[in-house]
């Protein structure tokens, strides 16, 4: 019941910000029954249907073709949704200030224009010329007068138009005709029906619509850029008191968040797998979230994990992902390939202990995090590294006496502003943080989930050195 209320909030949610990018993007800035105006519309429809089946064909078992298909164009959909919803949300506020600066702009040339025409026809009258009525009188028949004559009333230049009626200075299709031209016969000299110009509401839409769309749009691509290009290797030291000499300046390439997925394949791995060993890491820690799949549709993806190289061996815990794609299946594979799942357990190495609990997610089957088993009966005279996914446990490592926490789950917020998100559901978004006397290391992933985009978190591998006070 729960669930489906949720699903109904998001569709809700999903629906109302798609109308309002298809008024700013679309209504406003194209005719009615133009071929703008229908693709724009038939793409408000299709777009957010890829993204539904983007985000559902996994969950429900869809051939793994399906979900690449879908993947692609229904993530970064979303992404471009996100930023396009911003933009055109800056847009509202700069709208109001753009017409007013064009209707300032249109007085003073109708002023111009008055004050241009007033002195014309005091230059005529002064010097006794006829003057030209089809020059100062928009249309209409001339009045029967002669060079002694006044000039007439009707030759008097018209009064400019209300602010609000003013004419954008832009051309558009839009006509628009004063009611002395209504009635004026055609002449060689000027068309009966002048150019007309579009509105000043079109133009200043036409303007926002088309200003949001850029930076929207460049700015998935850029952080699919980011993604793409891989991660960076990020270095911090981590001082331990308990840590002794023998052990200080141990390195722990530190890597959580790969998601391995329709779109994030082999290519990525590879990357990755390289990144760590070019870094001459003694340790290698995978905090989770390694995949989004199966086994049978990404396990020959996964498999360059195989090439990872550290003296002291690559350690995994799982993360939640695992449990929505076979967390057993996915433990089994990755013993195969070399790694060493930590499932609630704890290995001695030179100097300290190394531990891994199962990520929170593993409680509804019967395999969560258990802290006891993995920390309850070592020697607390010995430094404590914990590997565990989702920095939230942070208190029961303090509880059990860790030195140092390593997570990820968090990547950092992903797409900016998302990091404040994170922040509500997180105690460290990104970085290393103190409670009390235990440390708290996030990673921001070394992938994406969900669209392929990194904006203001850029993906990371990290080495941890281990420093020893008593060095």
């Amino acid at each position: 019941m729960i669930f489906a209320l949720v699903a109904l909030v998001v569709l809700a949610l999903l629906a109302t910000v798609h109308r309002y990018v298809w008024r700013r993007l679309v209504g406003d800035t194209t005719a009615p029954g133009s071929t703008l105006r229908k693709v724009g519309t038939v793409a408000a429809f299709v777009l957010p249907l890829l993204s539904v089946g983007a985000m559902t064909s996994g969950r429900i078992g869809a051939p793994f073709w399906l979900q690449q298909v879908l993947a692609w164009p229904g993530f970064l959909w979303l992404a471009a949704l996100m930023y396009l919803t911003l933009a055109l949300l800056v847009g509202e506020f700069v709208r109001p200030v753009l017409r007013r600066v064009l209707a300032r702009r249109d007085a003073a040339a109708a002023d111009r224009t008055t004050a241009v025409l007033s002195s014309e026809a005091v230059a005529t009258t002064t010097s006794g010329t006829r003057p030209r009525t089809e020059e100062l009188v928009p249309a209409g028949p001339a009045p029967s007068t002669t060079s002694a004559d006044p000039v007439p009333e009707t030759a008097q230049p018209a009064e400019p138009e209300p602010e609000s009626s003013a004419p954008d200075p832009v051309a558009a299709t839009a006509p628009a005709a004063t009611a002395p031209a209504a009635t004026a016969p055609a002449t060689a000299d000027a068309p009966a029906t002048p150019l007309a110009r579009p509105s000043r509401r079109l133009f200043v839409s036409r303007v926002v619509g088309g200003a949001a769309a850029a930076a929207g749009l460049a700015t998935v691509g850029y952080g699919t850029a980011n993604v793409l290009s891989g991660p960076t290797v990020k270095r911090v030291t981590v001082p331990l008191a308990k840590l002794p000499r023998a052990a200080h300046g141990f390195r722990i390439a530190v890597v959580s968040d790969i998601h391995i997925g329709p779109i994030l394949g082999r290519a990525h791995t590879r990357r990755i797998v390289d990144t760590i060993n070019s870094t001459s890491p003694d340790l290698v820690a995978v905090v989770g979230d390694l995949v989004d799949g199966s086994v049978a549709d990404l396990g020959s993806a996964a498999e360059p994990l195989a090439g990872l190289r550290a003296p002291q061996g690559s350690f995994f815990v799982t993360g939640n992902h695992e449990y929505f794609s076979g967390a057993e299946q996915w433990v089994n594979h990755v013993r195969e390939l070399g790694l060493i799942p930590l499932e609630n357990a704890r290995v001695e190495m030179g100097g300290f202990d190394l531990a891994g609990v199962n990520d929170i997610a593993g409680e509804t089957e019967g395999q969560g995090p258990d802290f006891a088993r993995a920390l309850g009966d070592r020697d607390r005279s010995r430094a404590a590294v914990l590997l565990a996914h989702q920095p939230v446990v942070i208190h029961d490592a303090v509880r059990h006496g860790v030195d140092l926490q390593l997570s990820g789950h968090t990547h950092g917020g992903q797409l900016w502003p998302g990091n404040y998100l994170a922040e509500l559901a997180n105690p460290t978004v990104a970085g290393l943080e103190r409670y009390g006397d235990t440390q708290l290391f996030v990673s921001r992933g070394a992938g994406a989930w969900g669209p392929p985009v990194r904006v203001g978190a850029p993906a990371d591998i990290t080495v941890v050195e281990l420093a020893s006070r008593q060095a």
